[in-house]
């Protein structure tokens, strides 16, 4: 009897050895396929920037590429099905990995907004806030009543949307490890300012550690308190806090600290290059999503492409239009423009005119993403709006990503519309302002 035990001891215990090496393979090649699928995706992002770079092409590249991937599933799905979805699970972790981090990636902008608004008089800041505010609240009733218009035209039956990953919670783990990154490079910048070669490549670790940080403790507040404190708002507070205390113990100050944190110089880059190096990975990523939701966008057609259409147009030239009645330089009215689209193809935008601060249209763009995910939801009940094809769009085409993360959050039944809307609002409206005759026209209304 005893050998007997002792061989189905051993047994177990390779059987058990087997399920940990099988576990430990699974996890070793999950990590490979994340890495290969999103590296797959930055890189066509890059290729495509230095290619319409040298050719001089000012259409956005990321623009471009999102179109060619999304062809190619079309195509694929026409000819040979199976190809398409075997397309789209291979690219499931990179995308889902961008959705899961998209607010991060709107930050940077948020973070330097002392060195921003600078140089910009306190009497015109205040005119910039009333067009963004004021202009959010125009745009999203733009888009939410012609929505419902002409779904009282059509009559079109909603039906079920195609279920969306979600991405999944931060854990334990991943708060330790990036809180261990912080305090050894911290340290390390705070010993050898240069230790990397420039003070910017030294602190873009701790630097970029704190603004993770901040997003993850902000995501994990009850949901009470992110109705104010938004997961941004962390974001932000925590990068410029550790900028603060890093510039008063270095004797360097804040402002040389947060201008290392955005240098915008590729060769020297800081954590909020990196974080925005994302953004064109995002705009191609919306080709999946689209696809995914394809049979809702031919089913709904006439609600979705209408409002896109009449409510970006709305926003593009009524803030034009409010920038000349209130006085505002040509120069901050032409970089405020792109207010309602995502930030990806708002900078796009607004490197179209000359002149432009890149800073302040991004500035101007997640502020207006803020006051979105915190109030939308408050005023689509207060306009009695029950539709979640108006729910969804109103919101999307007014506040792009963070009232789309907002909503979508607490109305499931909206993410399919508000993920939509959001992505072909930043769609159409960069093709609108790449044609000249429109570009000219609304330099002729602020000047």
């Amino acid at each position: 009897m005893r050998p007997r035990r002792l061989v189905r001891a051993r047994s177990a215990g390779g059987e058990g050895d087997s399920g940990v090496s099988t576990g430990r393979f699974s996890n070793v090649v999950d990590v490979l396929h994340l890495v290969v699928s999103l590296g797959l995706i930055l890189a066509m992002d890059k290729f495509l920037k230095r290619t319409f770079a040298a050719a001089a092409i000012k259409l956005p590249s990321s623009l471009f590429g999102m179109f060619c991937v999304f062809t190619v599933l079309i195509v694929l799905d026409v000819t040979v099905p199976s190809a398409a979805k075997r397309f789209m699970d291979f690219f499931e972790p990179g995308t889902l990995f961008i959705r899961r981090w998209l607010p991060l990636f709107y930050v940077p902008s948020l973070v330097v907004l002392p060195l921003a608004v600078r140089d910009i008089p306190p009497a015109a800041g205040l005119k910039i806030c009333f067009i963004f505010i004021g202009g959010w609240v125009a745009s999203l009733c733009v888009a939410g009543y012609t929505a419902l218009t002409v779904r009282k035209i059509v009559k079109t039956e909603l039906i079920p949307a195609e279920t969306m990953t979600k991405p999944p919670p931060f854990t334990s783990t991943e708060i330790g490890a990036w809180t261990a990154i912080f305090i050894s490079s911290f340290i390390l910048a705070s010993l050898a300012p240069t230790a990397l070669g420039t003070s910017a490549r030294t602190s873009l670790p701790f630097l970029l550690a704190a603004t993770v940080l901040g997003y993850m403790v902000g995501s994990g507040l009850p949901s009470d308190v992110r109705r104010i404190f938004h997961p941004i708002v962390c974001c932000v507070l925590s990068a410029d806090l550790a900028a603060i205390i890093f510039g008063y113990l270095s004797q360097s100050g804040m402002n040389h600290v947060l201008g290392d944190y955005l240098t915008r110089i590729p060769s020297n880059p800081g954590a909020g290059d990196i974080l925005m190096g994302f953004l064109g990975s995002v705009i191609i990523s919306f080709a999946f999503s689209l696809f995914k939701q394809r049979r809702l966008v031919k089913r709904h057609a006439a609600e979705i492409f209408s409002s896109i259409v009449i409510s970006t147009i709305f926003s593009l030239y009524s803030t034009a239009i409010l920038g000349r009645l209130v006085g505002l330089k040509p120069t901050l009215t032409l970089s405020i423009l792109p207010r309602c689209i995502t930030l990806a193809l708002a900078l796009s935008i607004s490197s179209l005119f000359e002149g432009t601060n890149p800073s302040l249209t991004a500035t101007v763009v997640v502020l207006t993403g803020l006051v979105g995910a915190n109030f939308v939801q408050a005023l689509l009940n207060k306009l009695g709006w029950n539709d979640p094809i108006a729910r969804g769009i109103a919101t999307a085409s007014s506040a792009h990503g963070l009232g789309t993360a907002s909503l979508s959050a607490k109305e499931p039944e909206a993410l399919p519309f508000c993920a939509i809307a959001y992505a072909l609002t930043g769609i159409f409206g960069s093709l609108l302002c790449s044609v000249p005759v429109v570009r000219q026209s609304l330099i002729s209304i602020v000047s």
